[in-house]
C-alpha cells in the first residue's frame, strides 16, 4: 500500500495495516511533508516523537511530487506493486496525476481511499469539525459559559481506522470480483456519522432538544469524581444496581439513602432516578470519600463491583509500570529517539501480539535513481 499523507487520520490508517502486517510505503515531499517535525520533539529538537510514532514499521520514500520524474514514480509504485498491492490511501487529493481515474487507466483494480476534511472536501481538521459538530459546548464544567475542545483528536482517530477498515474491506472485495474501489472518507462524516449513532445528533430531532452539559457526571446514569482526603482523585461509575448497592454499602450510606428514596419518592435502582438526583448522592457519597486516604479508598473500590479509576498524569502511568507489565509494549529503538517501550496491535489473534519496527529514516526506501531533486509539495 501507498500512503501520501501527512497528521494523524491518514498515517494511522497506514500504521494500523502495517501492524496487520500490510507494507506500507509512505511517500512525502522531498525534506517531509507538513508534520515531519510536528511536536512533541525530542528535548533536544532533533526529531519529532508524534512522526515516528505514526510512521513506524512502514518504508519511506520521498520524490518531488511536483515533477514529471516524481509523479511516475509514484505511479508505479502504486500500480506495479503485484497482486496484493494496488492501493493508494491519501489526505493530499485533488490531484489528477494521481486521481482514481488516472491509476484506474494504468491498474484497472486500483484501490483508492482519499481522506477528505468537510463533507463537501472543503478543508477542515479534527479541531474545526468538532467545534461545528456541539461537542465543546458541553465538555467541560457546567458552570464555564465557553466551549471546552478535548485535548484528544478523537475524530481524527476514529476517520484513521474507518480507512484501514475500509481497505482491508475493498481488497477483500477485489479478491472475490476483481473490482478495484474508489473511497471517499470525510473526516467531517466520520464524526456526524459517530455523533448520529451515540444519539446527539438524534435528540434534537426526536425530543427537541439537546444534550445537556453534565461536568464529570456520567450523563444518563449515576459516575462522578470525588476527591479523597489526600487531594487526589477517582471517577467512579455505578451502571447497574449492584454497583449502586455496592457504592452504598462501601459509604456506608444505607440509612441515608433509604431517606432519601422515602422523601424523593424514587428508586435509585433505576439509572434514571440515580441520573436525576445525582447532586444530592454526590455530596452524600463524597463526604465518605473526602474523609479517608487515598490508600484506603483504592482499596476498598478493588474490593468492591463499583467501577473506578485514579486520576493520573501521563507521568504517573509511566511511573506506575503499568507499561512494562502489560504485553501490548515491548521495547523499541527508534533511530533519533532512542530506546524506549511502544505498543503494538491492541488486538490479539491466537494469543499472539503483533509488532512492527521502528519508523524508516525520511526518504531512505527511495529508488537511487529518484533520490535527486529539490522541492516540495
Amino acid at each position: 500500500m501507498v500512503e501520501i499523507s501527512s497528521f494523524v487520520a491518514s498515517p494511522l490508517c497506514g500504521l494500523t495495516l502495517a501492524q496487520l502486517g500490510a507494507e506500507v510505503i509512505r511517500v512525502d515531499p522531498i525534506g517531509g511533508a507538513a508534520d515531519v517535525n510536528r511536536w512533541p520533539l525530542t528535548d533536544d529538537g532533533s526529531a519529532s516523537i508524534y512522526w515516528t510514532g505514526l510512521n513506524k514499521g512502514k518504508k519511506s520514500v520521498t520524490a518531488d511530487l511536483r515533477s514529471a520524474e516524481g509523479q511516475s514514480m509514484v505511479r508505479s509504485l502504486i500500480t506495479e506493486s503485484g497482486p496484493g498491492g494496488g492501493i493508494l490511501v491519501t489526505n493530499s487529493g485533488g490531484r489528477e496525476w494521481m486521481s482514481h481515474e488516472a491509476l484506474e487507466q494504468v491498474r484497472p483494480d486500483v484501490i483508492t481511499l482519499e481522506l477528505l476534511g468537510g463533507s463537501d472536501g472543503s478543508p477542515a481538521v479534527d479541531y474545526t469539525v468538532n467545534a461545528e459538530l456541539g461537542f465543546p459546548l458541553i465538555t467541560g464544567p457546567v458552570d464555564h459559559a465557553g466551549p471546552v475542545n478535548h485535548v484528544l483528536p478523537a475524530w481524527d482517530v476514529i476517520c484513521g481506522l474507518y480507512a484501514a477498515l475500509a481497505i482491508t474491506s475493498a481488497v477483500r472485495r477485489r479478491e472475490l470480483t476483481g473490482v478495484g474501489s474508489r473511497i471517499r472518507l470525510p473526516l467531517e462524516d466520520t464524526a456526524l456519522s459517530i455523533a448520529s449513532t451515540l444519539g446527539y445528533l438524534t435528540e434534537p430531532q426526536v425530543n427537541s432538544r439537546s444534550r445537556e452539559a453534565t461536568g464529570n457526571d456520567v450523563y444518563g446514569t449515576y459516575g462522578t469524581d470525588v476527591s479523597t482526603a489526600d487531594g487526589d482523585r477517582f471517577m467512579i461509575v455505578a451502571l447497574t444496581p449492584r454497583h449502586f448497592r455496592d457504592l452504598v454499602q462501601l459509604t456506608d450510606t444505607g440509612e441515608a439513602i433509604g431517606s432519601l428514596e422515602r422523601a424523593l419518592d424514587v428508586d435509585f435502582s433505576l439509572e434514571a432516578d440515580r441520573f436525576a438526583h445525582r447532586s444530592v448522592l454526590n455530596a452524600l457519597f463524597g463526604k465518605w470519600f473526602a474523609e479517608r486516604s487515598t490508600d484506603e479508598v483504592a482499596s476498598v473500590l478493588a474490593a468492591s463491583s463499583v467501577l473506578s479509576g485514579r486520576y493520573r498524569t501521563f507521568d504517573e502511568v509511566v511511573a506506575s509500570g503499568a507499561l512494562e507489565a502489560n504485553p501490548l509494549f515491548a521495547e523499541l529503538d527508534q533511530p533519533g529517539i532512542g530506546r524506549y517501550l511502544a505498543a503494538g496491535l491492541p488486538a490479539t489473534f491466537d494469543g499472539e501480539q503483533y509488532f512492527v519496527g521502528p519508523a524508516p529514516q525520511l526518504g531512505v526506501h527511495t529508488p537511487v535513481t529518484h533520490t535527486s531533486g529539490v522541492g516540495s509539495d
